[in-house]
This record gives C-alpha cells, structure tokens and sequence, in this order.
C-alpha cells in the first residue's frame, strides 16, 4: 500500500498545530492563575495599607491632641499610670 507523501505531511502539520496550541494553551492558562493570584496580592495590600493609614492618621491625632491639648495629656498621664493629685486617692482593681 503506498503512502501518500502528501497526506502525511498534512498529518505532522496538524500534529504539530495540535500540539503548539495544547501547550501555548497550558501556558496561558497558568499565566492567568498567575495574574489572578497576584490580583489577590494586590487586593491584601491594598487592604492592609488602608488599615495601616488608618492607624498612623489616628497616632497622628493623639500626637496632634498631646502636644496641644494640656487637658488630654493630664488625662493619659493619670489613666495610663495611675497618677492623682494631692487630695485624691487611686483605687486599682485587678480585672
């Protein structure tokens, strides 16, 4: 039976069409994980920076509150260690 030059040209071709487009399609797949995976990075980050801005802004008040604000610092200063005046007495209750 003889072989048709021409038909087995056209099947390698098609193999190898088949082929490039398995593996072109496996790399596309993973670089789309990939570009999901960093997407979620980025959403964490995102997250965790606001989170972050958040806390210095309200370090940034109290800071602003103790350098300007003689009232707020007494305030911190007799809560935070147990400080009281002269004619007042400071009762310590263990939680």
């Amino acid at each position: 039976m003889p072989v048709n030059l021409r038909r087995v040209i056209i099947s390698l071709y098609l193999v190898l069409f088949v082929g490039a487009g398995l593996t072109s399609g496996i790399f596309l797949w993973q670089a789309r994980e990939e570009y999901s995976q960093l997407q979620r990075i980025e959403a964490a980050s995102r997250q965790k920076l606001a989170e972050a801005l958040a806390r210095l802004k309200e370090q940034e008040r109290i800071l602003d509150r103790l350098r300007n604000d003689p009232a707020y610092v007494e305030k911190v200063i007799r809560r935070r260690l147990g400080y009281a005046k002269p004619d007042e007495f400071v009762f310590r209750f263990e939680d």
